[in-house]
């Protein structure tokens, strides 16, 4: 095996180790094929390479401290995650990548970001169902406060080049506004968008992104106010928000089914009124999210 083969072989082993949250695998994998790398001078573009690898090196390692901060994100046994990966999805499609999808939501729910992660990246290769995968894997490296390790995620996706143009700009758009609502102006790779028109994929996401949502309250403590609600994950108009147990009384008498309406909607590009009902509520008995609730409210109208 010639040297290039043997470097492009331990790249992509090390983008598999990664796929599946196998961190220090994939990082002994890219520190070996940085050290062919730096050791062969006929390699073309060397520093180039050199840097991009260094890049993913980096992500791999704020992965990594994250993991070993441990109070910040405890990980639940395989098995209790397995339960939750398939109790809490909502899905009702025959589609395995929906399943995939909402498998994967609802661990990140359960602060279980590391297994998430690895579901989420499941679906980049998946072209219909990369944009929200994408942007999912972006909100669980915000959820863990890793605002660094979204926008370097987002770099290593376009030095990759998978994306479509179209779907790499929407992804940098939507990360882009998320960072803006925490003050932290970033400068992320634009990727110019030929006029042609792309066929999107069938299944590909269609539906505005929602970074918070206002509920109008006529019972409660808040009886008359509107309370809003950061929407933590999103699949499609399922929206779920983890709800504090200091507001747990504000929620208490919500139930599963339960119509909502004057509901406020507020988006990174504009705010609307509209409807929705609770499609799932249930306390969190385990984990860094233990005794918060899970609430999950679909969008009726807009």
């Amino acid at each position: 095996m010639g040297i290039k083969e043997s470097i492009k072989e331990l790249l992509q082993e090390a983008d598999l180790y990664k796929k599946h949250g196998l961190l220090d695998d994939a990082r002994g994998k890219y520190t070996e094929a940085e050290q062919k790398i730096r050791e062969n001078d006929r390699i073309q573009n060397k520093e180039k390479v050199l840097k991009g690898i260094a890049k993913k090196i980096r992500l791999l390692d704020s992965d990594t401290q994250r993991v070993e901060k441990g109070p910040l994100s405890p990980e639940l046994s395989e098995k209790a995650q397995d339960l939750i990966q398939n109790l809490f999805s909502f899905s009702k499609s025959d589609s395995k990548e929906e399943a995939v999808l909402e498998g994967a939501i609802a661990l990140a729910k359960f602060g279980q970001f590391e297994r998430a992660l690895g579901e989420f990246n499941k679906l980049i290769d998946k072209e219909s169902h990369r944009v929200v995968a994408a942007k999912n894997v972006l909100r669980c490296h915000i959820q863990l406060n890793s605002e660094d390790a979204a926008a370097d995620q987002y770099e290593d996706w376009v030095s990759k080049g998978d994306f479509l143009p179209v779907q790499l700009e929407k992804v940098r758009l939507f990360l882009v506004e998320i960072l803006k609502s925490k003050g932290i102006q970033r400068d992320l790779t634009s990727v110019s968008i030929k006029e042609e028109p792309v066929q999107e994929p069938e299944e590909e996401e269609d539906f505005i992104d929602i970074s918070s949502i206002g509920i109008y309250f006529n019972f409660g403590p808040a009886k008359g106010k509107v309370v809003e609600f950061d929407v933590n994950f999103q699949s499609g108009n399922m929206l779920s928000l983890i709800i504090s147990k200091n507001d747990a009384k504000t929620i208490e008498p919500m139930q599963e089914g339960d119509a909502l309406k004057d509901l406020q909607f507020y988006s990174p590009i504009a705010m609307f009124n509209g409807s929705g009902i609770v499609s799932a509520k249930s306390q969190i008995k385990s984990g860094p999210k233990q005794g918060d609730f899970c609430l999950d409210i679909k969008i009726t109208s807009k």
